[in-house]
């Protein structure tokens, strides 16, 4: 078991390492760079940059350097925890995420959690009552939540509340809380605004894990041994629960690793929708301005996040299935 540990976190390793590579590669794609997109800009508002001070600029951030020096001095300062000053807000790239980050990650794994605990029960039952009419419903709503774009649930949500309960639905705080510190009076703020966003971003991801669960399911109570245990008389639930249920959430825990990044990713256009204080909205102006260590950290954070998911995929799998855990002692 220690030697798979010792492998996956070793190809963690390496794929953190090729994921930097890959996003300073991306970022670096657009033609120009900052200095261009912020002479742009301000030439719309009819000012204009002198070739001297644009050639400064580019100096103060190192753009006049060649592109390999350019990712060494970024990863040399990632890996010391520093990740650059914001070329568009001026400030380290730390005080500009500031909680943003956090509370992204608060809705993320909000999220996450409301999307296991429906999507299990519901993908257990649609298959164990297959053709039933509660399996004809979870079916119809998870082509539904599959169907439907999240930021339009979204809209729709903001209309029915504010139409028939006279609320403002958006954002993560009340107003008296947004700018205040952290206290327990707004941490529960943050938990009474936080079933709706994630709500919002579990729709999706919940509507497949029921398809998945109800798939795999399927295949494992067609099998021998599920039809010689119910012969024997052993009750449907155990007959259900006892081995089918625990092969079957293999595929289910491995998709699950995928979900977060995706999460964190997709929340970009909800966050703008609803008002979310989080990176989304964040990493859309960094890309449009070409702020190349503010939008390369956040998308490095990301496709880190897929790794780990990866990694707590991987020991799931090794917990749920015992194969794997004798596959790692050889």
């Amino acid at each position: 078991m220690l030697i798979y540990l010792a492998r996956r976190l070793a190809l963690a390793v390496v794929t953190c390492a090729a994921i930097s590579v890959l996003t300073f590669v991306i970022i670096r794609l657009p033609p120009g760079d900052f200095v261009d997109a912020y002479i742009a800009n301000l030439a719309v508002g009819g000012s204009t940059v002198s070739a001297e001070q644009a050639a400064a600029m580019r100096r103060e951030y190192g753009l006049d350097r060649p592109v390999v020096v350019q990712y060494g001095l970024w990863m040399g300062r990632v890996l010391s925890g520093d990740f650059g000053v914001s070329m568009m807000w001026r400030r380290p790239v730390t005080e500009v995420i500031g909680d943003r980050l956090w509370l992204t990650m608060a809705v993320s794994f909000a999220a996450l959690l409301l999307t296991w605990l429906i999507a299990l029960p519901i993908g257990i039952y649609s298959a164990a009552r297959q053709y039933s009419i509660g399996d004809y419903v979870a079916t119809t709503l998870g082509f539904i939540g599959l169907a439907i774009p999240n930021f339009l649930l979204a809209l729709i949500l903001m209309y029915l509340g504010f139409r028939y309960l006279g609320l403002s639905v958006g954002g993560l705080f009340t107003p008296e809380y947004a700018q205040a510190d952290w206290s327990w009076g707004k941490f529960w703020d943050l938990m009474v605004h936080i079933p709706l966003p994630a709500s919002v971003l579990a729709l999706a991801g919940t509507a497949q894990l029921i398809r998945i669960m109800r798939a795999n399911l399927l295949d494992e109570l067609r099998k021998p041994y599920v039809v010689t245990a119910r012969a024997k008389g052993i009750s449907e639930l155990r007959a259900v629960l006892k081995y089918p249920v625990r092969a079957a959430l293999n595929p289910f825990a491995s998709s699950s690793a995928y979900l977060f990044p995706y999460l964190v990713s997709g929340s970009i256009v909800v966050s703008l929708v609803l008002g979310l204080p989080t990176v989304g909205p964040l990493l859309l102006q960094a890309l449009v301005a070409q702020d190349m260590f503010l939008a390369g950290t956040i998308v490095l954070l990301l496709g880190v996040l897929t790794v780990i998911g990866t990694l707590i995929s991987d020991l799931l799998l090794m917990w749920i299935e015992p194969r794997i855990r004798l596959q790692g002692r050889a």
